[in-house]
């Protein structure tokens, strides 16, 4: 363990902050009105329930990673420590462009956005639960470099709270 705490201390501490994460992200789209949610924008960026699908997609991603069902984590190299992620997250840039995988379709209801990102959210944190020790430290190529599994829980955190910024800023 390179972070100097347990593995279930770390997972309990992943899942306690993601879900404080997601209950602010999920509540900001409940109170959207459905009209502003589900808006066409007129510079074409996301609207809030199209910020909504696109976090669901992503949490999917991340939980596919974490329990193996999107098998790309390896056994890290022998040297491989963990980059803090604080330093790997002030690489990112504000504008990033998702792949177009990870972009919501056209005319998303703000329901189906909302039942999807809530059982993204269980389905990540079910994953995270359920990771064995010894699976904590694989790594993943990622825009973001090479990360541990343990901070693909870390980067969902942060791409949640991203995001909750974005809707915030589109629908008020």
């Amino acid at each position: 363990m390179t972070s100097g705490i347990t593995h279930d201390a770390r997972i309990a501490a992943t899942v306690t902050a993601f879900e404080a994460a997601m209950a602010r992200f999920v509540a900001r789209i409940e109170n959207t009105p459905d009209e502003l949610a589900e808006q066409s924008r007129a510079d074409g960026g996301w609207n809030a329930a199209g910020i909504a699908w696109h976090v669901a997609l992503t949490n999917e991603a991340f939980a596919g990673l974490v329990d193996g069902s999107v098998p790309l984590a390896k056994t890290p190299e022998a040297d491989f420590v963990e980059t803090p992620f604080g330093e790997i997250t002030a690489l990112v840039p504000d504008q990033l462009e998702a792949p177009e995988k990870f972009h919501p379709p056209a005319g998303v209801t703000k329901a189906d956005a909302l039942a999807r990102v809530r059982a993204s959210q269980e389905r990540l944190v079910q994953a995270l639960r359920a990771m064995p020790e010894s699976r904590g430290l694989w790594t993943v190529k990622s825009i973001l470099g090479q990360i541990s599994l343990y901070q693909v829980g870390d980067w969902a955190i942060a791409h949640v709270v991203r995001h909750n910024a974005q809707a915030k800023r589109v629908a008020g």
